[in-house]
């Protein structure tokens, strides 16, 4: 049963191509995570494709898991609280960047920048894990300690290992939330 003051993690591994080579550097289980505000995860938000058959096409984004792309995506589901103020401002600053989504862009230099350990510093620009580290550092809630630039996914998932409500693909995810599992299973895209 949701709360009011739920948050959602997501993190998933879709298996395609450019996952697969960010998972041969992290050897991390999953490779994306995304913030939800409701327990259907129909506002979903992360930084990553816009187009979801293009990983080339990529920035802030509200994500369709119920999109093909993620039908046997691996997922883990992780449930916290926060206060109605951090929620209420978590919620406004993302909302807020969605509507000025244009401006901002990917942080493929960011990303890269973790396996070197140095800061990239770009402005509106963002990979995933470190969008979600900010938006919640900015409303006074760093649940992993160390910078925004260099959290990655793994780090969600450690810091949250008590709180996961699921665990499995995202096909078994929409059909344990009630919902019929239309999505086909056709060729991950690249």
């Amino acid at each position: 049963m949701q709360d009011s003051n739920d948050l959602y993690i997501l993190l998933t591994d879709t298996g395609t191509l450019f996952s697969k080579m960010i998972k041969f550097f992290t050897k991390a289980p999953y490779n994306h995570v995304s913030i939800g505000f409701d327990h259907e995860l129909k506002e979903l938000y992360s930084f990553g494709r816009k187009k979801p058959y293009n990983p080339f096409v990529a920035g802030f984004v509200k994500e369709n898991i119920r999109h093909v792309m993620f039908c046997h995506a691996k997922c883990a589901l992780y449930r916290f609280q926060v206060d109605s103020h951090q929620r209420a401002g978590i919620y406004h600053l993302v909302k807020k960047l969605y509507h000025e989504r244009e401006q901002y862009k990917y942080n493929l230099l960011g990303l890269m920048g973790v396996l070197l350990k140095k800061d990239f510093n770009r402005k509106k620009a963002f990979f995933c894990s470190q969008f979600i580290a900010t938006v919640l550092a900015e409303n006074g809630l760093q649940l992993v300690q160390k910078p925004p630039a260099f959290t990655t996914p793994a780090d969600f998932q450690e810091v949250l290992a008590s709180q996961i409500i699921f665990e499995g693909t995202m096909g078994e995810l929409l059909i344990k939330n009630g919902e019929m599992d239309l999505l086909s299973a056709g060729t991950l895209p690249a």
